[in-house]
């Protein structure tokens, strides 16, 4: 077993589900970024996804896009993030993704971003536009030993579900609206996070995109293994002290809600 599906199954064992961040690699403040991230693990955050930042990100929306562009501008490229790793695991023992797009992998060079991966102390990624035709290309065998977590959407066949149930590990990453991340659809599909629920047999599932508060991670709890809050947190730090107090605040709330 992986070591975050088997992090994720014993918080699960323990009454908890899982309660993971997203974080855009040194965002807002290069220079206090690692010191960031550990507040926020601190504050109750299970798991951290820190996402290197890329010109043209698809999947994200606009608070995540300009956390990007931002981090971009202050000279965050893939080697500061596998340095902010590094430094991150030195102080913690919990499950760290690293999430961006392919391009930038493909420019780094697709077995040293790998060989990267494991020698900063990462435990798993996620690409989310590598299709799933073309995983086994890309997820070459440098890439064994590290969690490659899919998505699947509302969209997503039941079919094509199983499918990425089969080639994903550390868990399934459920994309629970239509759309970009940090876009609120009053009516966040339940259903499909119940359906998928009953599909998603090999791996853990957790549940991301439009949660932001307590009573989304209380709605979403029951029909899955944890959430991902990932604008919610982004947007909290853009309007936040240095302390980053309101943000930590924050994710203390949402981590007391998955209990």
């Amino acid at each position: 077993m992986s070591y975050i599906s088997d992090y994720i199954k014993k918080k699960n064992e323990a009454g908890e589900k899982i309660l993971s961040v997203f974080l855009t690699s040194g965002f807002p403040d290069k220079e206090n970024f690692v010191k960031l991230t550990l507040n926020v693990l601190d504050a109750g955050a299970d798991m951290l996804e820190i996402g290197f930042p890329f010109s043209d990100p698809l999947a994200d929306g606009p608070i995540i896009q300009a956390s990007s562009q931002e981090a971009l501008l202050n000279g965050i490229n893939l080697s500061t993030s596998f340095q902010y790793v590094k430094e991150i695991r030195k102080n913690s023992n919990k499950p760290i993704i690293l999430m961006g797009y392919a391009n930038p992998v493909l420019n780094y060079g697709i077995d040293k971003f790998a060989a990267e991966i494991k020698n900063s102390g990462a435990n798993g990624v996620i690409i989310p536009d590598v299709p799933i035709d073309e995983f086994d290309n890309f997820f070459n065998i440098s890439f064994e030993g590290i969690d490659k977590i899919l998505l699947v959407t509302p969209t997503t066949s039941e079919e094509r579900v199983k499918e990425i149930d089969k080639k994903s590990s550390g868990f399934v990453y459920c994309v629970s609206v239509s759309g970009t991340t940090g876009l609120h659809n009053k009516n966040k599909s339940i259903e499909f996070v119940k359906k998928n629920q009953k599909l998603v047999t090999k791996n853990k599932m957790l549940v991301g995109f439009g949660i932001s508060n307590e009573e989304d991670v209380k709605r979403y709890s029951p029909f899955c293994d944890g959430v991902i809050v990932g604008s919610a947190v982004i947007k909290s730090l853009m309007n936040d002290d240095k302390n980053y107090s309101q943000t930590i605040e924050l994710v203390r709330k949402l981590k007391n809600s998955t209990k």
